[in-house]
């Protein structure tokens, strides 16, 4: 892949959505905050964020609009299978230092995953990197219920094994379950909830909101992360107990807002 910024040429590593339905959560609580972390407009159709390195190894995450192209990409590599990631330089919105997640892999016969300097994409804004596994905040909140969402059935078994016990007098959670329900009435920013598919007729549930996020399948249970509880996890109660939302009320009305995948 050619680099249009430079001439030069891209080893493409991985590549991950930017839309209002799927985006790393490392970038906001919502699509348009997540593509203002990147610097380009939320464009209804979202992007591509192509990750790689140029000849002389810096790292650059390269932002595309050719969504159905690096979704097909995406999905070869899932199973397995090559998949030449070459979008066409017209394609191409912004060509931002660094790279936003941590990836383990490097390109052969380059030199080793480095930052270019400060500046060197034009903006003159900081590279873009990981988040610190060394603090808890929004970011650490809702990488923590993404990692719920992917290992569903032992977070579940948990909460069998635990009689379903919850931390329902808890004020942070009155307070998450309450905004998350506001959702319902009021329609939130684009990707602040979204719905993926989790079997037959059941879907994962996302949302997340000022200092809170919420993971869910339609059925139940469901957890939420706090701010400020760091590294805590508080299983929402069932039947409204404590004047809280009813749980499967509040999540069919979630699920009724949230953006899906294509």
């Amino acid at each position: 892949m050619s680099d249009e910024e430079d001439g030069g040429s891209l080893y493409v590593l991985t590549a991950v959505l930017l839309t209002p339905a799927q985006f790393p959560a490392v970038l906001g609580d919502d699509f348009p905050e997540a593509c203002a972390h990147l610097g380009v407009e939320p464009a209804a159709d979202g992007y591509g964020l192509v990750l790689g390195q140029d000849e002389e190894g810096a790292r650059w995450t390269v932002v595309v609009d050719d969504v159905s192209l690096v979704a097909a990409a995406i999905a070869s590599w899932d199973c397995g299978m090559d998949y030449d990631l070459s979008p066409d330089e017209r394609t191409i919105v912004a060509s931002l230092a660094g790279w936003p997640l941590e990836l383990t892999v490097s390109t052969a016969g380059v030199p080793e995953p480095h930052d270019p300097e400060q500046g060197a994409d034009g903006t003159g804004r900081v590279p873009l990197a990981p988040p610190s596994a060394e603090v808890w905040g929004p970011v650490q909140r809702r990488l923590g219920a993404d990692q719920i969402a992917r290992e569903w059935a032992d977070w579940r078994e948990r909460v069998a094994e635990d009689g379903g016990a919850a931390a329902a007098a808890h004020p942070g959670l009155a307070r998450a379950l309450e905004e998350a329900a506001g959702y319902g009435r009021q329609a939130p920013p684009p990707g602040r909830v979204r719905s993926a598919f989790a079997g037959e007729g059941v879907r994962t549930l996302r949302a997340d909101g000022p200092g809170w996020s919420l993971v869910a399948r339609t059925g139940g249970p469901a957890f939420v992360l706090l701010d400020e509880e760091p590294g805590g996890v508080l299983s929402v109660p069932g039947a409204g107990e404590a004047g809280l939302p009813e749980l499967s009320g509040l999540l069919a009305a979630l699920d009724g807002v949230a953006a899906r995948p294509a």
